[in-house]
This record gives C-alpha cells, structure tokens and sequence, in this order.
C-alpha cells in the first residue's frame, strides 16, 4: 500500500509524473488531492479508466522514484557542502600564510628602518586624515 506521507513528501514530482502519464488529468484534480490515498487512486481510475491495482503500482513507483531522487539530491548536497568546507579551509589557510608573512615583512622593514618607517606612517596619517576631513565637511 502506498505511503500517504511519502505521497505528500513528493507531491510536486508525483504531480507531474500522474500528468505525464494520464494526460486526462488536470491541474485542478490533482489540485484537490489532501491526503488521502484512496480518494486520490478513485480519481484517477474515473477520470483514465485505469485499473485501481495499476494506479497504486504507478504511485509506488513514483513515490520510490522520487524517494531516491530526494536521497541522491541530498547526497549531492552533502559532497557539495563538504568540498566547499574544504575549499573554504584551505583558502581561510593560505589567506593567513600571506597575513603572517606580510606582517612579518613589514616587521623586518621597521627594525631596519625605523625612521623611515615612522616618516612614512605619519605621511600616510595626514592623507589619510586629511581626506577624512574634507570627506566629512563636503557632508
């Protein structure tokens, strides 16, 4: 017998699986389909003239269709999902590697430098400041 939860679960696969099968079938028919499995195999039967035994065979198929869809999507999320954190991580590694090695050069510049490297922090505070403040008055 067929599983009205599961029915439900893939409705909008079934749905058109149902139409493509039985063109008879309308939108508003299928529209009233709530739940119940015996009202939705007794329409089908009125509206194609099918046998009951082959509408409930197709709906299980259907529904088993559609089951492993569902389960193969959320396969194909989880490895998505899972080479992303993995992307994510070796990108989150390198960007740090290029911080460290970045903050470790600017560190050897100013011991070897200090004066100029002062000159040059005071020099890019003024502009930087100075823009601020024309930023802020043209307000």
């Amino acid at each position: 017998m067929i599983n009205a939860q599961t029915l439900q679960g893939n409705w909008n696969e079934i749905k058109g699986s149902l139409k493509t099968q039985w063109g008879a079938l309308t939108n508003d028919d299928l529209r009233s389909f709530n739940g119940n499995v015996d009202q939705l195999v007794g329409l089908i039967q009125r509206k194609t003239g099918e046998s009951k035994e082959a509408v409930q065979r197709f709906l299980e198929e259907a529904t088993t269709e559609g089951a492993s869809f569902i389960a193969s999507a959320a396969q194909t999320a989880r490895d998505y999902a899972s080479r992303a954190t993995e992307s994510a991580s070796d990108t989150y590694g390198n960007v740090v590697d290029q911080v460290r090695g970045g903050y470790s050069d600017a560190e050897g510049m100013v011991r070897n430098r200090p004066a100029e490297s002062v000159a040059v922090a005071f020099g890019v505070g003024m502009i930087a400041g100075l823009l601020l403040g024309l930023t802020m008055r043209s307000r």
